[in-house]
């Protein structure tokens, strides 16, 4: 099985069990961590071992179970600095930060879900908010929709096909025909707004930022709180973010003109292409 399709079965298990343990949320004994990630028992015991000794895993302080290893703080530094597009967006965020004095991400699309991999925080936040690398399911977040709103009708589709559309909370968007009314919006007007869909009293509104092709690659966020900040307090500072953003990318436009288009700028797309969505 491994030779014909050229996947090492034993590092899918592997990675299976390291995930396990993320999902599970709390210091993980072995029963829990083979059931999770469906493996017997002592598949599970081998695997565990070896990712202890290179640091994936490691025991609590109670050594009451297993949990996220340190190490793997190692690989998100690593990508954090070897992805352009954050290292072109960042000035952009700090700056926009500065001005709407509320938190600033900045999330990319995994399939069905949105990443942030930046989170520039205000002062009024809960844990989960404060931390890179959470996911959400795009059709619920304003990045996933305002990143969607870039896309093909087909692709939108099939975005939505792999979602689990539930309610996250009472005000959750989860109709199919809604959802797509939503990013058809987001395409027109250039930007994506949700009130309270993933967490109560939060409202988030979001551009995307496309690469040189107009595809797209992360989306901008802006969020603050329902019972202090209306819809008008966070668009002023969208379209600053806009303006701000075109001016850092004119480095990367004038290198197109001697290489190919291969590198991302940081423009958050205030028109649609005529092929979106169509």
């Amino acid at each position: 099985m491994e030779k014909e399709t050229g996947v090492l079965q034993s590092v899918v298990r592997a990675f299976r069990v390291l995930e396990a343990v993320g999902r599970l949320g709390h210091p993980a004994s072995l029963s829990e961590i083979a059931t999770e990630a469906g493996v017997d028992k002592s598949a599970a015991q081998r695997m565990v071992n070896t990712l202890l000794s290179l640091g994936y895993l490691e025991r609590n302080s109670g050594r009451s179970g297993y949990v996220p290893g340190r190490h793997i703080l190692v690989h998100a530094y690593d990508y954090l600095k070897n992805t352009r597009i954050i290292e072109r967006a960042t000035p952009v965020l700090i700056e926009l930060r500065r001005n709407a004095r509320e938190r600033i991400d900045l999330s990319i699309m995994e399939g069905s879900m949105i990443i942030y991999a930046v989170r520039l925080q205000s002062k009024r936040q809960n844990f989960p908010a404060t931390l890179i690398g959470r996911r959400l399911p795009a059709f619920a977040s304003s990045g996933g929709r305002a990143m969607m709103s870039l896309m093909k009708r087909h692709e939108v589709e099939a975005i939505l096909d792999a979602s689990d559309l539930h309610q996250i909370t009472p005000k959750t968007i989860c109709d199919r025909e809604a959802l797509l009314a939503e990013v058809e919006k987001a395409a027109r007007i250039g930007y994506a707004l949700a009130v309270e869909e993933v967490l109560p009293g939060e409202v988030v509104l979001a551009a995307p930022v496309r690469d040189a092709e107009g595809r797209p690659v992360a989306a901008l966020h802006i969020a603050g709180f329902s019972q202090r900040m209306g819809g008008r307090d966070l668009l002023c500072p969208v379209r600053s973010a806009r303006h701000r953003s075109g001016r850092a990318s004119e480095p990367l436009k004038a290198q197109w003109k001697t290489r190919p288009p291969s590198m991302v700028s940081v423009v958050p797309v205030t028109k649609p292409a005529s092929s979106e969505m169509r």
